[in-house]
């Protein structure tokens, strides 16, 4: 069944001004909101993403979606009770996702983004984090995860607040892509 989109999404490149705005908290979850995470997922798919947040697409609401089906080694180990929960529900969308707590214990993992294409930089990140958000069903959930899922959720989430992942890239390492950044922010795609 083809129904007509409400939404005329396009991902955000590097350089837009909308990628530095700090997103708005969603009071009410109405099929607007519903339609625009459904949009906000078939993109994400179209793009071969993990993960994609609304400002990404121009709209200044707290919401990101996910989709991630790992490998058993990409997973923490033991299963934190986030990701035996929710990778059942991919794709998920998260309502006003916020980081309650994070782990002093680091890892570092190399990250890309949709609105960066095909930049990569390695981004150090707490290993595991404590997050509350909310479901499209409007239950509210409060979940530990680690491994890939929490990065990506950290990520999605920094979007929110206007950080991309490149503003948490080491200098000696932004400087390799400089030359890459300077030229996608250049280019109007």
């Amino acid at each position: 069944m083809n129904r007509k989109k409400q939404y005329l999404m396009e991902i955000k490149i590097y350089g837009d001004k909308e990628l530095r705005k700090k997103a708005a908290l969603i009071s009410n979850i109405t099929s607007d909101i519903k339609s625009l995470a459904s949009e906000m997922t078939e993109m994400m798919h179209q793009k071969d993403g993990v993960g994609l947040a609304a400002p990404q697409v121009g709209i200044s609401k707290k919401l990101i979606v996910i989709d991630y089906k790992p490998d058993a080694e990409k997973l923490s180990n033991p299963i934190t009770f986030g990701e035996s929960y929710l990778i059942p529900l991919m794709p998920v969308a998260l309502i006003n996702p916020e980081i309650i707590s994070s782990s002093k214990e680091t890892i570092v993992y190399e990250e890309g983004c949709l609105s960066m294409p095909q930049i990569y930089a390695n981004v150090e990140r707490p290993k595991k984090v404590i997050i509350k958000a909310k479901l499209l069903n409007d239950e509210e959930i409060y979940f530990e995860c680690g491994g890939l899922l929490s990065i990506i959720i950290q990520h999605e989430i920094d979007h929110l607040d206007g950080i991309l992942f490149i503003d948490r890239v080491k200098s000696k390492d932004l400087s390799k892509i400089q030359k890459k950044l300077d030229k996608l922010k250049n280019t109007k795609l």
